[in-house]
């Protein structure tokens, strides 16, 4: 749950914010990362909500998705 808590607040601050788009996309990916690493470390039965196919793949496709929102959020230019 913390998961989709830090995300909605990340989306959250992405959107009100105008300049703090940045910002929220980097809350985004760092609760995306700690939703690998929590599914990495949790057994099976106690997964929960991020349990949707393998371990290996739910911790994959997590970390990918973290790793590259946070590259984008840093390399995108500011357009000013």
């Amino acid at each position: 749950m913390i998961v989709v808590i830090g995300v909605a607040a990340g989306l959250g601050v992405a959107v009100i914010g105008e300049d703090r788009w940045r910002l929220g996309c980097l809350i985004i990916g760092a609760f995306l990362g700690v939703g690998a690493v929590t599914r990495a470390a949790l057994p099976r039965g106690e997964a929960g909500l991020l349990q949707v196919r393998s371990k290996a793949f739910d911790v994959a496709v997590l970390g990918v998705a973290s790793v590259a929102i946070i590259a984008l959020a840093i390399v995108v230019p500011s357009g000013r």
